[in-house]
């Protein structure tokens, strides 16, 4: 048995991560706010600790007696979050956590970077050795993700035994703020109408995810990340798979690609008078972009997936009904 902290353990990924180290035997605090809601952790025996990613005192307190950090706090909802709050918990949080789990002398963090600091070829899967190459203002939220991992790998060159992982875009019951389940709410409201562009997605079960977290603190070697994820689909084929899972017709309306910048640059000037769009200028522009990557390493490393996409798909889709997204 050992002891864990969890940031970001009232979200998505963290609340899941949460649930498998209990059910391992493993006991489990978790790092929040006062504020936080704390409803995906109910019925959980966990221990509280109240603080933020910029409370060093507070983190160094939490790190007490920890034998695991797994650090997945961040700020991931990028298409409605302050740019500026972003940077500052996606990249000094970090450097605030790895500073008091060294202090405190953790054995080994996973720090829950993402898919997105990784770069994109439109000709391959791309796999952990490809560094981020996108224009830093196109992609603000994979060029924080970037700037952590280099935060990261110095904590790494300082003797921190830490695993990076890289979730891609991660579905499942349990989504309470709707990250990636838009998808699915707004293929259930427009159905058919729903444009579809020629690129494609990297996709994962959020159980699946977790249960690689876990593997990476056992298994994971230190300064090294792992990619998370379980496939890869056009969004044809995509929005399809959705369609079928929420019962409304599939999308057909295809996208010519040279309509993407243009929408992309309408987006960015309505955002700029307050225009709260569905999709920022950065989800329109790369929609025409493949963005699939090779899942080998971590496939052999920590096992293969669990739960084929279909099946996330409909347990999604039956928690947002009995929850009353839908």
């Amino acid at each position: 048995m050992v002891k864990a902290l969890v940031t970001g353990g009232t979200g998505f990924v963290g609340s899941h991560v949460v649930r498998q180290l209990i059910d391992a035997g493993h006991q489990v605090r978790v790092l929040h706010r006062t504020t936080s809601k704390l409803t995906a952790l109910d019925g959980l025996d966990y221990e509280a600790a109240i603080g933020t990613l910029s409370d060093r005192d507070a983190l160094q307190a939490a790190c007490e007696g920890i034998d695991w950090v797994f650090h997945i706090a961040a700020v991931a909802d990028y298409w409605r979050a302050d740019k500026s709050r972003m940077f500052v918990a996606n990249v000094e949080g970090t450097r605030n956590v790895l500073r008091a789990a060294r202090h405190a002398g953790v054995k080994r963090v996973v720090f829950t970077s993402s898919a997105a600091a990784i770069g994109l070829h439109n000709n391959r899967p791309s796999h952990e050795k490809d560094r981020f190459n996108l224009p830093p203002q196109q992609f603000p939220y994979g060029y924080s993700k970037h700037l952590a991992e280099q935060v990261v790998a110095e904590a790494v060159r300082d003797g921190l035994e830490v695993i990076t992982v890289n979730p891609v875009v991660v579905m499942g019951p349990g989504d309470l703020n709707m990250i990636s389940g838009s998808f699915v709410k707004q293929i259930k409201q427009l159905g058919p109408l729903v444009p579809v562009t020629s690129g494609g997605i990297a996709v994962a079960d959020v159980r699946d995810v977790a249960r690689w977290h876990i593997l990476a603190a056992e298994k994971g070697q230190s300064g090294e990340r792992y990619i998370l994820g379980t496939s890869n689909h056009s969004y044809s084929v995509w929005y399809g798979m959705i369609a079928d899972a929420v019962g409304v017709r599939r999308p057909f309306l295809m996208l010519p690609d040279f309509v993407a910048p243009i929408v992309a640059n309408v987006i960015a000037l309505l955002r700029q008078v307050g225009v709260q769009t569905v999709v920022d200028a950065t989800q329109a522009r790369m929609g025409v972009q493949n963005i699939y990557f090779d899942y080998q390493k971590t496939w052999d490393v920590f096992g293969v997936p669990k739960i084929d996409m279909r099946q996330s798909l409909a347990d999604t889709t039956a928690w947002y009904r009995e929850h009353g997204y839908l």
